[in-house]
């Protein structure tokens, strides 16, 4: 068998004898992809590269390093006739089909339009516009200038790495080992973990707030931890009189479905929120109609709001407080994740120091008790 041009779906690649990766000495069939479209002019650069592999294997030069899938992409990409910027371009439109028909994604597709447009895109014009500026093609060096642009410790570097994470796998570039550590640090950065408000403080700065629709929205997230939007995506009839008062978070939602317990239990009374079990009219009146908007500026209005009222907090700092709240209380991690829309990974991260703070004291407070009753 000799190598030859492959079409995969709509891409085109080489498929055939290959030196072993691993240095054998054997030729076994393997593909290498070009991350070329298959029409006509990705046909042109695919034979070119053809021509080239074939050259090294003849020379006895090949060498993966120069020939894996991401390398392939950005040179077949950059053949004549396709300049750099238009590579990079097609390259994150490839990107964002990939995105859009996984069937997870389906099966909630205002949900997958906001993470998109929130989480993936800003990242993806940040690729494009440091690469114009130093004039660097896809790869790992390019994809290291883009995540050290974002601070150390900030949710954007986390997301950022995250979505240049899955690009490389798309395109299938491999990724430095410390990766993950490198983009990690999601979390409270050190203004927000000192200035997180008290249970006294959320109850005193509610009053602040002369819209009775608003203060409802207000104490919804307090006392359930809702992300902005959730307040308006939520099914709130268990909040009526007789009912369980544990509310739905529906699958429109970011991150889907799922149920939602009050802490404190109390302040479902306190801030009269069994007005919404009723008549979710009680609400702020927000465009909710995902054909004309995206969750994320359903939550953008819910934080302007607090800033047109001058609140010394924003909406998230209600939520982190929530999530504070059942640490010390001692709902289990996992629990409070589920609850939150996120997992145990991004909870233990972002919460750490309590966690920490409490487990250690759960284990000093274990030990004292056996040295007692010694």
């Amino acid at each position: 068998m000799s190598l030859r041009l492959e079409r995969r779906g709509r891409r085109l690649g080489l498929r055939g004898p290959l030196p072993c990766r691993k240095g054998s000495g054997r030729f076994p069939v393997q593909r290498i992809s070009l991350g070329l479209e298959a029409d006509q002019e990705g046909l042109e650069a695919a034979r070119s590269q053809l021509r080239r592999v074939l050259q090294h294997l003849q020379q006895e030069s090949f060498s993966w390093s120069e020939w894996g899938p991401a390398v392939q992409a950005e040179r077949g990409s950059t053949e004549p006739g396709l300049d750099q910027s238009a590579a990079l371009t097609a390259l994150c439109e490839r990107f964002e089909q990939s995105f859009f028909r996984d069937p997870r994604r389906r099966r909630n597709p205002s949900g997958s339009r906001t993470t998109w447009t929130s989480a993936y895109l800003p990242y993806l014009r940040r690729l494009q516009r440091i690469a114009g500026e130093q004039q660097l093609s896809f790869g790992v060096p390019l994809l290291e200038q883009v995540l050290e642009s974002y601070p150390l410790a900030s949710r954007s570097r986390q997301q950022c790495g995250t979505a240049l994470a899955a690009l490389a796998r798309v395109e299938g570039l491999a990724l430095p080992e410390e990766w993950g550590e490198r983009a990690g640090g999601y979390g409270l950065h050190a203004a927000q973990f000192r200035q997180l408000p008290s249970d006294a403080q959320i109850l005193e700065w509610i009053e602040r707030i002369p819209n009775p629709r608003w203060r409802l929205a207000y104490g919804l997230m307090a006392t359930y931890g809702l992300r902005n939007h959730e307040v308006f995506f939520s099914d709130l009839s268990a909040l009526a009189p007789g009912g369980d008062r544990v509310i739905r978070v529906l699958p429109t939602s970011k991150t889907g479905e799922h149920q939602v317990w009050p802490f404190q239990p109390e302040w479902v009374d306190r801030f009269e929120l069994h007005r919404l079990g009723g008549d979710r009219l009680h609400l702020p009146v927000v465009c909710t109609d995902l054909r004309r908007t995206t969750l994320q500026q359903v939550g953008r209005r819910v934080a302007e709001q607090f800033r047109r009222y001058q609140l010394p907090l924003t909406p998230y700092d209600l939520r982190h407080a929530w999530a504070v709240r059942t640490i010390h209380i001692g709902l289990p991690d996992t629990v409070a994740a589920r609850m939150m829309g996120h997992s145990v990974a991004i909870h233990t991260r972002t919460y750490h120091h309590w966690i920490t703070r409490r487990d250690q004291q759960q284990a000093v407070d274990t030990a004292l008790a056996r040295f007692r009753a010694a």
